[in-house]
């Protein structure tokens, strides 16, 4: 371990302390998010490139909300339809639940380590608007 570092959080408070690690996990929360998404994309679009010589997969997804989605491709999945798209699928309805996540991570942060009735309303009230704007076509 650094000796600068240990001296850092050694120097922290108790509360700062937790900050700095719930801090770190919604750090860790966006990246792997926003990283898996990226290869998720990535993978579909060079298994469609390795089959069809082109890096476009044609159809459209407008009509329907993410939930519609996220339940229409684990059923083309459980019938057999793995194909490229999906993995492009996946990594959009990834990069889509990333902020979910990490709201949904600091209402239990704020309710449960901090028992911060003020921040738990106001992150559970993101949150639901968050839910609701996935429920919209």
């Amino acid at each position: 371990m650094d000796p600068h570092k240990a001296f850092v959080e050694a120097s922290l408070t108790p509360e700062a302390a937790r900050q700095e690690k719930m801090d770190t996990l919604i750090g860790y929360i966006l990246q792997v998010g926003v990283l898996l998404s990226l290869v998720l994309v990535a993978a579909g679009l060079l298994w469609t490139w390795l089959r069809t010589g082109r890096l476009e997969l044609n159809y459209r997804i407008t009509g329907m909300n993410l939930f519609e989605f996220v339940a229409n491709e684990v059923r083309l999945a459980i019938n057999g339809a793995v194909r490229p798209r999906l993995l492009v699928n996946l990594g959009i309805i990834t990069l889509m639940l990333t902020p979910f996540v990490r709201v949904a991570a600091s209402v239990v942060y704020f309710l449960a380590v901090l028992k911060n009735w003020k921040y738990t309303l106001f992150t559970t009230i993101v949150l639901a608007v968050l839910t609701y704007s996935l429920f919209l076509s």
